[in-house]
């Protein structure tokens, strides 16, 4: 029988071995393909693939089983179970109005807003600015489950003319083109994976350095002026990464 092959990682000694070893298994779990097999390796398998002992490896099988997403069966192996949630994709679509549709629909919840220095790693798209504007919102899913938290930082004379309140009824791509009127010319989108920092695992009610999926949106208007960063920290467990290219 084919074996479900799980991901890598580089393993570290600040952390223990299984909990990083199992929160491998899990991301692979939830990301994996539709046609994926559902047998897992034997322990002695995961060990060298991980390079770790066997009694790391069955320590981290442990939480996985008691969250229903494997089974274990005696002189069968083990396997995983099929209504294993996997994830839903994140789609970078060819226009604004697309990808204003795809933010739009979760409920929004501000976290906070407000003037503040522009972060270092954000300096090259605000260059000679001291203070950018910024706004905090967490988004949920239909079951009220957290899935989302973003963080964007814009220009202040165009921060200062958003309503808070609209933020939570639309898409901050959204507000700046329909009610403020900013003239957007082009988003860049860059998705890379992450793992989950303290404040990410407690907004997304997920384990310290579970994946995630961190994505940057970079506005500009027609000018070619940097307006808005959009930095927005996805479940890794409930997303995936997908981009659709129109022909010409």
């Amino acid at each position: 029988m084919t074996e479900f092959t799980p991901g890598s990682i580089a393993l570290n000694r600040t952390l223990p071995l299984w909990y990083q070893v199992s929160q491998s298994l899990r991301a692979s779990i939830l990301g994996r393909p539709q046609d994926a097999p559902l047998r897992l390796p034997t322990e002695n398998d995961l060990a060298a693939h991980y390079g770790v002992s066997v009694l790391t490896i069955r320590q981290a099988l442990k939480p996985l089983v008691e969250e229903g997403l494997i089974s274990r069966h005696r002189r069968r192996g083990t396997f995983i179970e099929p209504g294993a949630r996997r994830a839903a994709p994140i789609r970078l679509l060819g226009s604004v109005d697309a990808i204003v549709a795809q933010q739009s629909g979760m409920r929004t919840t501000l976290l906070g807003h407000g003037r503040g220095p522009v972060p270092p790693e954000l300096a090259d798209y605000f260059p000679g600015l001291p203070e950018a504007a910024w706004y905090r919102r967490l988004r949920y899913d239909a079951s009220g489950e957290p899935t989302n938290w973003a963080e964007n930082h814009v220009l202040c004379g165009t921060g200062d003319r958003i309503d808070p309140g609209d933020l939570e009824r639309w898409p901050m791509t959204k507000v700046l083109k329909d009610r403020l009127g900013v003239r957007i010319s082009r988003i860049t989108d860059t998705v890379e994976a992450r793992l989950a920092d303290l404040l990410t695992a407690e907004l997304l009610q997920v384990p310290l350095l579970s994946p995630i999926l961190h994505y940057t949106g970079v506005t500009y208007d027609e000018s070619s002026r940097v307006v808005d960063v959009a930095r927005i920290h996805y479940r890794g467990d409930r997303f995936s990464f997908s981009v659709t290219l129109e022909a010409d």
